[in-house]
């Protein structure tokens, strides 16, 4: 039986689609295709395509809702799992426990609703659960280590497991999600109770200090590179000169030079030139090194 016919028995046809155009999946619009885009709808699926493929030696590719994320023109060779559809959101008096393909800044609306405070610091960021979680994502002073409790996994081996926030290794942009291969499928929040109204002006102040800083009217990766010890990743390649700076259709924010957007159809070649134009010319002028916030994945066009 081929790899297709394998992966209809786990998921059923109507959630795999052959050739599949990966540019519509991320906040750049940039990206080859995927050779087999595979959308499960139970932990279940999940656990038995990452089976199958560590069988049968398949390369496999865990997308979010690409949101710091580059691909690359040439696209993804094997499976790419994406769980868009795992997006189910509970209250459980203080607690919420989110699927990982639902928004984080939709839990942080559904905590407003339930009259729930700590994650109003999530209210804009752009990712997924699992992405938030693979990153520990963070806005504003808060991050996602101040209000996970624990996240349900599927391991390299394809195994279920749930594992404690603080065995989670959560640190600044990074987790022991990113290094061991997990894949996250749920994730359970410790949250307070609190005043709907402060908790919804607290809400409205961060929006809209992200839609007047951030270069929203364009597609973007959001943060390209991490914050130096010190330092603001924005002002240093403000003061380097390269504010406007163009590849291609790839350019440097003029609203936010923290931001590199795609102004005019750039291909991901040419974003991620840019990108290390960037890292060059900081390291040149202040001999500082910035570390990319960006994922870049797949393979260049042949």
């Amino acid at each position: 039986m081929n790899l297709y016919d394998q992966l209809v028995r786990i998921v059923s046809e109507e959630n795999i689609t052959l050739n599949k155009a990966l540019k519509n999946h991320t906040y750049t619009k940039l990206g080859g295709n995927a050779d087999y885009f595979v959308t499960p709808v139970t932990y279940k699926q999940v656990s038995e395509v990452v089976k199958l493929a560590k069988a049968h030696k398949e390369p496999f590719t865990l997308l979010g809702n690409g949101s710091n994320l580059i691909i690359k023109d040439g696209g993804i060779r094997g499976i790419v799992m994406y769980l868009g559809e795992l997006k189910e959101i509970t209250v459980q008096r203080e607690k919420i426990i989110a699927q990982s393909g639902a928004l984080i800044a939709d839990v942080s609306k559904q905590a407003l609703a339930s009259h729930l405070t700590g994650l109003e610091f999530a209210c804009g960021i752009p990712g997924s659960v699992g992405g938030a979680l693979f990153m520990n994502a963070g806005a504003y002073g808060g991050e996602i280590k101040d209000v996970l409790m624990q996240a349900t996994i599927v391991d390299d081996e394809g195994n279920i497991k749930t594992i404690a926030a603080t065995d989670l290794g959560l640190a600044y942009r990074t987790s022991i999600i990113q290094s061991n291969d997990f894949i996250v499928l749920e994730a359970e929040f410790s949250l307070q109770v609190g005043n709907y109204e402060e908790i919804k002006a607290q809400m409205d102040v961060l929006t809209f200090k992200r839609e007047s800083k951030q270069p929203l009217e364009y597609p973007t990766c959001g943060s390209v590179f991490k914050r130096p010890q010190g330092y603001f990743a924005g002002k240093l390649i403000q003061d380097s000169g390269l504010q406007g700076q163009q590849i291609g259709g790839a350019q440097v924010s003029l609203k936010h030079a923290g931001f590199i957007i795609n102004k005019d159809n750039a291909t991901a070649s040419e974003y991620i030139a840019l990108i290390k134009h960037v890292q060059k010319t900081v390291q040149e002028r202040f001999n500082i090194d910035l570390e990319r916030e960006v994922r870049i994945i797949g393979e260049n066009e042949s």
